[in-house]
């Protein structure tokens, strides 16, 4: 077994294959002026080898998923005997059906091409909506890294019985997955996504937040305007600390800055993206399926 370092998750990669004590296989990557990416695994030959390829696909979503592709179609014309992409952020599975007529099924196009370049298995991590992956030929595994964003705020005691918060009440679970590391209660914002602009609002609904250390969790913040606005709801109903976590932390423009200034003490992310705020490593949690 060989674990592939795709140019977008080295540190990821190196992290896992320490935990796996499996051998790695670098990639040689150069831009040519025109923008086209050329990649190069630096081993003679993966026949008969398990490889596992490390490529987290957050903007530049495009090329980060064209290198992957290159790759999964190299290691299957090097003979690997299976191919699993480790794909941490996989870009266009919030297109995951047609919303409006004529709309692109995005995740669909990509799972294809993927499968079509030699994958035999994807593992990702909090999918903006797991249940559409299952219903593809190519298995796909989902898996969460909330306990891990909680155990992160237990370990170092940011908080004191902290409310856990999802956005939305379809997520509900991501606030009783933290609830079952802090146990400090859940609940969720409310919230309304309009299909056609995309623009998201918040009801202000009760919630138990006087007083409180509060952890608002998500799947990505990306423009982080409803992550702001969040924090200021809950800043308003008089929490007393109040934390913005994600597993995919994009962090787009300066959404960084809307959300500490509309109260949050701070972001904490994971490196399922790599930023200034990737405090949680997925490796470990990686390692437990792909071992």
């Amino acid at each position: 077994m060989k674990i592939i370092l795709g140019p977008a998750s080295q540190e990821l990669g190196q992290k896992l294959a320490q935990i796996m004590k499996i051998p790695v296989t670098p990639v040689f990557l150069k831009t040519f002026p025109d923008g086209e990416s050329y990649l190069r695994f630096e081993t003679e030959s993966l026949k008969n080898e398990d490889v596992i390829i490390v490529q987290t696909t957050s903007p530049p979503q495009d090329q980060r998923l064209l290198q992957l592709m290159l790759m999964a179609d190299n290691a299957k014309d090097m003979e690997a005997r299976s191919i699993t992409a480790v794909v941490p952020y996989f870009a266009y599975s919030r297109q995951d059906k047609r919303f409006l007529p004529g709309e692109v099924f995005s995740i669909k196009t990509i799972i294809n091409i993927l499968a079509g370049c030699g994958v035999n298995r994807i593992v990702t991590v909090n999918a903006h909506s797991p249940s559409v992956l299952k219903t593809f030929k190519t298995p796909v595994l989902d898996l969460s890294a909330i306990p891990l964003l909680a155990e992160y705020f237990k370990t170092n005691k940011l908080v004191r019985d902290a409310l856990s918060l999802s956005m939305g009440k379809k997520a509900i679970s991501v606030a009783q997955e933290a609830d079952s590391i802090l146990h400090g209660g859940y609940d969720y914002i409310s919230s309304k996504r309009d299909i056609a602009t995309g623009n998201v609002t918040l009801e202000n609904k009760p919630l138990p937040a006087k007083n409180r250390d509060v952890i608002i969790f998500d799947d990505i913040i990306s423009s982080g305007g409803t992550m702001a606005k969040a924090v200021k709801l809950v800043k308003d109903k008089g929490a007393r600390k109040i934390y913005a976590a994600c597993v995919h932390p994009l962090l787009m423009g300066d959404s960084r800055k809307k959300i500490i200034e509309n109260g949050a003490e701070e972001i904490i992310g994971t490196d399922a993206v790599p930023s200034p705020v990737s405090r949680v490593s997925i490796a470990p949690l990686l390692s437990k399926v792909l071992a």
